[in-house]
């Protein structure tokens, strides 16, 4: 009999793309076209930082990138790797280089776990074309990377993948007769398929893992496999649990605590975080969230809610769990007893269509910066009036609108909190 040797392979790693064509999801940075994706076609490729959430394709998309341009590939984790791993992996980029003409694409996974030394040991590297460096990240690389190695790569976004993206995901993966289930019959009914799919957080790796496990529950004697909400519940018990307790989805309940505080509902609100917080949501997930509340639904109706949610924020990161989540309980109650506007959201978001319809329209000479003779004779800045030499530091009746636009008004003040203020100045203003 003969044994059987080749090493077992998560779904995730045995679907993984061959080919840029065969990724799903990042259109926006590899559709062709796009400064990246050309990049890889020519061959001309530079050093990156690839900053997204988890199973977004960054390790992927590294690979496929050596593998189209024909480069040898080397990969290193912040977490498990140290100054003597790079060095090592210096050596043989050299080797190659010198010996074969081959490129090394070094491969660095969580690489905002790496100290200041440490990335500033790749600078030398990526200077000489030792290697040409990929870095990636789930953090903000302009808070974690140094910035002499953020200033030598380029850094592009990955998103989370959407609703559409993951169900693709889905069926090649049942499809797929080498890879994947394509050798059984797999009956999985779409809002079976949806459900997995909105538990998986845009996450690709976590959702072909719940649908490897799916498969394996699911299995009988027979060729045909027909998925059930049975089995679905018994896959995702803890993650029900986690994310849907009472049968709403994940944003459902996002939408639940979002709407409590702008209804300036204090106590819905800490029962929505409360049970979100019990049910393993990341509290820095849901930090992001009530600063961005602090903002659309607040503003400048109370200016201290945006400070109270960043507050929390770092005062979680600083402590972690579960003493951190008080804090982030302390601004749910903050923001929902505080005065609400819309005002800033509603103007940002007239403004913005404003500018994608005007287009590049020129900035009025008398706005412009003169920091030349030439730009002084061309008559940049001609005419300004400079507010603070004004009666009130307010140069009543001066344009800031590009010349070919009407003056708009964008920000309406409410009549709540510190916006009554802001709306009594502004009438004031208007009046002279």
């Amino acid at each position: 009999m003969k044994q059987k040797t080749d090493k077992y392979l998560p779904l995730a790693s045995r679907l993984r793309p061959q080919s840029l064509d065969e990724f799903v999801g990042q259109s926006h940075i590899l559709n062709q076209g796009s400064p990246l994706r050309n990049a890889i076609d020519s061959g001309e490729i530079h050093s990156m930082i690839l900053w997204g959430p988890p199973g977004t394709g960054k390790t992927t998309i590294a690979k496929l990138i050596a593998k189209k341009v024909s480069a040898n590939f080397e990969c290193l984790s912040a977490i498990f790797s140290g100054v003597k791993d790079i060095r090592k992996i210096v050596e043989v980029a050299k080797n190659n280089l010198q010996e074969n003409s081959k490129k090394t694409i070094l491969f660095v996974d969580e690489v905002h776990r790496f100290n200041k030394s440490q990335q500033d040991s790749f600078l030398p590297f990526i200077e000489d074309g030792t290697f040409i460096f990929i870095g990636a990240t789930t953090e903000n690389p302009s808070f974690e990377i140094n910035n002499a190695l953020l200033s030598r790569a380029r850094v592009y976004v990955l998103k989370s993948l959407n609703h559409d993206e993951l169900l693709e995901v889905v069926d090649r993966a049942i499809l797929d007769k080498e890879n994947g289930f394509g050798s059984f019959n797999v009956n999985f009914p779409y809002e079976l398929k949806s459900m997995l799919v909105s538990f998986s957080d845009g996450d690709a790796r976590k959702t072909l893992n719940f649908l490897e496990v799916l498969i394996d529950v699911a299995k009988t004697d027979s060729d045909i496999i027909n998925i059930t909400k049975e089995h679905l519940t018994y896959v995702l018990q803890d993650n029900l649990r986690r994310f849907d307790k009472g049968g709403e989805a994940f944003y459902d309940q996002i939408s639940a605590l979002h709407k409590s505080i702008r209804g300036s509902a204090p106590d819905a609100a800490l029962y929505w975080f409360s049970r979100m917080i019990d049910g393993g949501v990341d509290p820095l997930y849901l930090g992001r969230r009530l600063i961005r509340m602090a903002s659309e639904d607040i503003g400048n109706a109370d200016p201290r809610a945006l400070e109270v949610a960043l507050n929390a924020v770092n005062a979680f990161e600083r402590l972690g769990s579960p003493e951190g989540e008080l804090a982030l309980a302390q601004a749910v109650v903050y923001l929902s007893v505080a005065a609400k506007s819309n005002a800033v959201y509603v103007a940002f978001n007239k403004a913005m269509q404003d500018a994608k319809t005007f287009g590049s329209k020129e900035v009025p000479m008398h706005l412009r910066n003169s920091p030349t003779k030439l730009m002084k004779d061309l008559g940049y800045g001609k005419k300004y009036r400079y507010a603070h030499d004004e009666p009130n530091a307010y140069a009543a009746g001066e344009k800031y609108f590009p010349d070919v636009m009407k003056e708009k008004v964008y920000y309406e003040p409410t009549s709540r909190g510190l916006e009554i203020k802001i709306k009594e100045k502004l009438d004031r203003l208007k009046q002279l």
